[in-house]
């Protein structure tokens, strides 16, 4: 929790795929969407490669850093699916075959009609002492191991994963957001714009540029927890239209 008791949160993405451009993640944008509509202030998102020191030192980071850490990535049946010892090694334990897993795989792959080998069965290690992020809908699970949740990097999976982590964490005040579009440039806004955020410290004052058609302009976003002070600055930058 931040000094207002705001919990708080990072993302941690794991893979080659990502950094090497190969894999367009689309987990993102799903879970700051997940950590806001909660009051979970996404506070940082990193993006670590395929080596287990490199994903210890950034899981001990966060962990310690965050309220909640999610990770996505590295938890397939494949030799560069090493996010599990990663975080096991990060948290000093053991790595074992969780046995709910192990049953939730064999009835996976008993349906889908493929033999429950070596490879496929390394989903089912966790590390000692995690709780299965498991439901109904997920065969393959993912864990929670204090405040870190590690999910799968397929989107679709993740998703399901991410609906189990939303019954494990303690929402916050939500942020609520407005935002104005003023079709003047950012040099006549600067000013104005920097008197009224020096005036209401609790709103957050955004400007985000465009052009369109030849037009200059910018989307002005407010973002705050008071709804009394976030109405109030707003109707002081739709003065500016």
């Amino acid at each position: 929790m931040d000094e207002q008791g705001q919990p708080s949160a990072a993302l941690l993405l794991i893979g080659d795929e990502l950094l090497s451009g190969r894999t367009q993640d689309k987990n993102f944008p799903v879970i700051a969407k997940f950590l806001t509509e909660r009051g979970i202030d996404l506070c940082e998102v990193r993006v670590v490669s395929d080596v287990e020191n490199d994903i210890v030192a950034a899981v001990n980071a966060l962990r310690q850093r965050y309220t909640y850490v999610l990770t996505t990535g590295g938890i397939g049946p494949t030799h560069d699916d090493i996010t599990a010892d990663a975080i096991a090694k990060a948290f000093g334990v053991e790595i074992i075959e969780h046995p709910q897993a192990v049953k939730s795989l064999h009835q996976l792959f008993t349906e889908i009609g493929v033999e429950p080998n070596e490879a496929r069965m390394r989903m089912a290690r966790v590390p000692d002492g995690a709780e299965l992020l498991i439901n109904e809908k997920i065969k393959a699970p993912g864990f929670r191991i204090d405040n870190v949740f590690v999910m799968a990097g397929v989107p679709h999976i993740m998703v399901l994963m991410l609906e189990v982590v939303g019954d494990l964490v303690e929402g916050g005040a939500v942020m609520l957001s407005r935002s104005v579009r003023i079709e003047r440039g950012e040099g006549d806004l600067a000013m104005p714009l920097a008197d009224i955020q020096s005036r209401y410290g609790d709103v957050a004052i955004g400007s985000y540029p465009f052009k369109e058609n030849g037009v200059f302009g910018a989307n002005i976003v407010l973002r705050g927890r008071d709804e009394t002070m976030l109405i109030a600055a707003l109707a002081e930058v739709e003065k500016l239209v």
